[in-house]
């Protein structure tokens, strides 16, 4: 049977007090004496009465709330974002939504309605694959719920951005294999239709032209950013006449993945196909050799977009003059890449 809850009526009647007194009180408010103030709170603790936020935060129009709404949980890059949102929210008094789209336009059309009607103060958010258009976020900014998007993001859109430059760090990891002799280099990526994937690719073919090598579309491979795409990938890669000397891949787990695969074939990591990751995630520093990575810093994005987005709830700036903010990246060298350093 559902337990009744206590009100500051109860409180009110036990105590032969006001409701407005109790009010105040639970407030800690001044105008109460510290002796009636300490009865009540003994008295609150006593009988397990919980104040009602949700109410009050009704009746201010705020409910101290942000929605973070992601693609996917599965994933050591947005946990690290997760975790910059979350420690800049909870200093602020803000208690975070979490909702997931699983890469569905779909089910992301409706979390963000869920989020709408739950009345966040704002949201945090990075598109599916295959979201189509940015209808759904329409009712955010026509109540004025500033709405801040991250890594995967619409680029015309009038909607403010956290990002980094994804073409400079496409073109930083394919020019560096070229720079340890790689010429047939394979590029293993995921949906082009989003930004991230699009302007990495846009950042590959950009170092290869600088560097006088043909973009060989063959050398080209979409899929999504799971272990078996991983196993895939390296196996489309092992039926290539002649095999690629280096894959530039587009996320760290799907590059373990690939360079498992590989070594069990007798590929020699870099000796015989050198190896450049994305994200900088853990699993880098676990694989043998370690993978070569861009430095992806999630957990200074999810920082940066919750900050923007808390300084314009607490008006101290208005997020409709920033369009979009670039977090450095940059890459990180480590035995996977490195044909050059072989045997020293």
């Amino acid at each position: 049977m559902k337990v009744r809850e206590i009100t500051i009526y109860d409180l009110a009647n036990e105590l032969k007090l006001s409701t407005a007194t109790i009010s105040r009180a639970l407030k800690d408010d001044p105008l109460v004496s510290k002796k009636t103030r300490k009865r009540i709170f003994e008295l609150a603790e006593k009988m397990g009465y919980r104040s009602n936020h949700f109410a009050r935060n009704l009746r201010s129009q705020k409910t101290n709330t942000i929605g973070f709404m992601v693609h996917e949980l599965q994933s050591s890059f947005i946990n690290s974002v997760l975790a910059g949102v979350e420690k800049i929210a909870t200093a602020a008094g803000y208690d975070l939504i979490i909702a997931h789209s699983s890469e569905s336009y779909d089910k992301e059309v409706a979390n963000a309605n869920n989020l709408f009607h739950k009345r966040v103060d704002g949201l945090i958010a990075s598109l599916s694959f295959d979201t189509r258009k940015m209808d759904h976020f329409r009712p955010f900014t026509e109540k004025s719920v500033p709405v801040i998007f991250f890594d995967r993001v619409e680029r015309n859109s009038d909607y403010s951005a956290v990002i980094i430059d994804n073409h400079k760090s496409g073109y930083q990891a394919a020019r560096h294999l070229i720079e340890q002799g790689c010429r047939r280099i394979a590029h293993v990526t995921s949906s082009l239709v989003r930004n991230v994937y699009a302007e990495r690719f846009s950042g590959y073919r950009s170092a290869l032209e600088d560097y006088g090598i043909t973009y060989d579309e063959s050398l080209l491979i979409v899929n999504d950013l799971s272990e078996k795409a991983g196993i895939v990938s390296a196996e489309q890669i092992l039926a290539m006449q002649p095999r690629p000397d280096g894959i530039f891949i587009t996320n760290d787990f799907v590059a373990a993945a690939c360079m498992l695969t590989l070594k069990t074939h007798n590929i020699r990591i870099p000796e015989d196909i050198a190896v450049v990751g994305f994200n900088n995630d853990a699993i880098g520093h676990l694989i043998e050799p370690a993978l070569t990575t861009i430095n992806y810093p999630g957990e200074e994005m999810g920082e940066v977009a919750a900050r923007t987005l808390i300084d314009h709830l607490n008006g101290s700036s208005n997020i409709s003059n920033i369009s979009t903010i670039i977090i450095n990246s940059g890459l990180i060298v480590r035995r996977s890449s490195l044909k050059k350093g072989v045997g020293r």
